[in-house]
């Protein structure tokens, strides 16, 4: 594992460290302004404000699969969330894929420090919270992202410690990014384009996995694991092994994301968004931590290739619903998270027109 030249420039304490030495309290860098905790006082979770779970077995019947189109166009219109259910994706990926992920945080800092990185264009790169060296509130998260798509051309950066960490992270990477083509072949479908759709920008897109563990944390009414965002991407598939992921309803209430057995997380990206005109909106959503475990997700976030403008479909532009998007690229928003931070602005509103 080569070390990143840069790695004197970006050294830090990890979440997993602060967690290691039995701290009491929460640091004071991670401590949110009272606006911007958690609050104890959330709308009790109900079963018609969750995320519906759509089941992806009935897409193979032809007398079934227009009722699945309906549920995901309600989903993508009403939430920009949902859940799916019987997704083609072995149980044996998934697992395999947190458990190794819990393997490389239990490594020892130094051999984690490899890969730590200030460049968010890096196509490996470990850190914590979201830009260490630049956020105002550090956040209770370490992370690793690595570029996914193709895996041949990125997987040889990827950690080699675990050393199952390639071979089973690969296998949950390459089956994940071929659901996604699946499902935004239904999204097109819903928003009556073709299935095939942009189908190989969509098979040839980037794909980051981010893989994320939040610790317990001693005063979690203090802090967030991730504050409120949306993503940049198309669509974004999490895989999550516990409560803690939050998203904002129509009436601006956070609402819990349930975790189900074997359903994975579908939100709209940012890129959906344009590439609908807005029909559907991409999804704000934050992650809470707890005080007695540790949390993981692996977060797949898809997108057109790095440099390739996305612009809404003609075919959604006309006299009652005007080109309300300018073009934007995946290379732009990293521009973007350069220079900003994303609690001061979305990305997706420097896109959208006056």
């Amino acid at each position: 594992m080569a070390e990143k030249k840069d790695a004197s420039e970006c050294s830090f304490t990890s979440v997993m460290a602060l967690s290691e030495m039995g701290i009491s309290s929460v640091p004071q860098c991670y401590v949110l302004p009272p606006p911007q905790r958690p609050t104890s006082h959330q709308v009790p979770h109900c079963s018609t404000r969750a995320p519906p779970v759509i089941d992806l077995s009935s897409l193979a019947d032809p007398l079934l699969r227009s009722h699945v189109v309906e549920e995901v166009h309600w989903a993508c219109k009403e939430l920009g969330i949902f859940q799916v259910i019987n997704h083609g994706i072995p149980m044996l990926f998934t697992n395999e894929a947190l458990g190794v992920a819990a393997e490389f945080f239990d490594m020892p800092n130094e051999m984690k420090m490899c890969f730590a990185s200030t460049d968010v264009s890096e196509p490996v790169r470990y850190g914590t919270s979201l830009k260490h060296t630049t956020d105002k509130v550090q956040y209770w998260r370490d992370f690793i992202k690595h570029y996914s798509n193709p895996i041949s051309t990125w997987i040889d950066m990827w950690p080699s410690e675990p050393p199952s960490y390639k071979n089973k992270m690969e296998s949950y990477a390459k089956a994940v990014h071929y659901l996604q083509a699946t499902i935004m072949e239904v999204v097109f479908e819903s928003l009556g384009l073709r299935s095939d759709y942009l189908q190989k920008d969509i098979e040839q897109g980037a794909q980051v996995i981010a893989v994320n563990c939040y610790p317990a944390c001693p005063e979690p009414s203090l802090a967030l694991g991730l504050p409120p965002h949306s993503d940049y991407g198309t669509l974004t598939v999490i895989l999550q092994d516990q409560q803690g992921l939050e998203f904002v309803d129509s009436n601006g209430k956070w609402q819990t994301v349930p975790v189900i057995k074997d359903a994975l997380v579908v939100q709209v990206g940012d890129q959906l968004e344009v590439l609908s005109n807005g029909r559907y909106k991409s999804i704000v959503h934050r992650a809470i931590v707890n005080s007695e475990m540790k949390r993981f997700s692996i977060a797949s976030l898809h997108s057109l290739a790095i440099d390739r403008k996305v612009v809404p479909a003609p075919e959604l532009v006309d006299k009652k619903h005007p080109l309300s998007y300018k073009e934007g690229s995946f290379g732009d928003f990293l521009h973007f998270l350069t220079d900003n931070g994303i609690l001061e602005r979305r990305y997706i509103d420097t896109l959208r027109k006056d």
